[in-house]
């Protein structure tokens, strides 16, 4: 499984990358099947750096916050408009009421909205123990805590298993859902020195800390605020994990 850092931008999209959007790409059955795990502000466009947008099959966000979901709006242009003719529809995983925020977004009719261009698919849908599958992907969403839905999203395939944050704070679900991963890709928003407001997101130190409860291989910090000096985070996380550690960059690739 290849991971591509499409954005990693906290909040909003900053200088150096857009905001959160991540690209996962396994061969499976003759051909490269490609997923999203969000498409935050800014990030459609960078996604044409590393793959045709018109061959992904499938998009899951993790929340409904405008840094995680928002360039959904021009992915539906892109889709509906294309010169090539209208795109097959695609699943879109998400929390309740995705289709009907989308629509919202770009101020369609809640019918149809944006639903003949995309499935829109609810998480709590699934069973306790169901998980979404795409081709070679098999995707387990688990809802932590965030001031609005959210959840974190366990991906395995060939094998192997990334585990993405979304925004969280720090919780058992979270610790649950990163047990034994091989990448933990885990947002890095809030400082410890600072008096930061609970259950909204995780500091350096809380990702080392979940990273080291879960055993997870590898850690990947991401979701800082350009605001914030991502050296603090890398310190921060370095205080609980001791293992692989990075900061994730625009345009990086992981083959876990």
């Amino acid at each position: 499984m290849r991971l591509t850092i499409v954005g990693c931008s906290g909040s909003y999209p900053g200088p150096e990358s857009a905001a959160s959007s991540y690209l996962l790409e396994e061969e499976h059955e003759g051909r490269t099947w490609r997923i999203l795990l969000d498409l935050g502000n800014g990030a459609l466009g960078q996604l044409h750096r590393y793959a045709d947008p018109l061959d992904i099959d499938a998009v899951l966000l993790s929340h409904l916050h405008a840094d995680h979901c928002l360039d959904l709006c021009g992915y539906y242009v892109m889709r509906k408009y294309h010169p090539t003719g209208a795109q097959p529809r695609i699943p879109v995983w998400g929390p309740a009421g995705t289709a009907e925020r989308m629509a919202r977004a770009y101020d369609l009719p809640l019918d149809p909205g944006m639903t003949e261009e995309f499935d829109f698919l609810d998480y709590g849908s699934l069973g306790p123990s169901v998980a979404v599958e795409v081709g070679p992907f098999r995707v387990e969403p688990r809802e932590v805590v965030h001031p609005v839905p959210a959840y974190a999203l366990r991906v395995t395939a060939g094998g192997r298993t990334l585990v993405y944050s979304g925004d969280t704070g720090p919780c058992p679900a979270l610790d649950e859902a990163a047990t034994g991963a091989d990448l933990l890709l885990a947002e890095a928003s809030f400082r410890d020195a600072d008096d930061n407001p609970p259950e909204l997101h995780l500091t350096g130190s809380d990702c080392g800390r979940a990273a080291t409860k879960a055993s997870v291989g590898r850690l990947v910090l991401t979701h800082i605020p350009p605001w914030h000096d991502e050296a603090d985070a890398r310190a921060e996380a370095r205080t609980e994990w001791a293992g692989q550690l990075d900061l994730a960059r625009a345009g990086a690739t992981y083959e876990i």
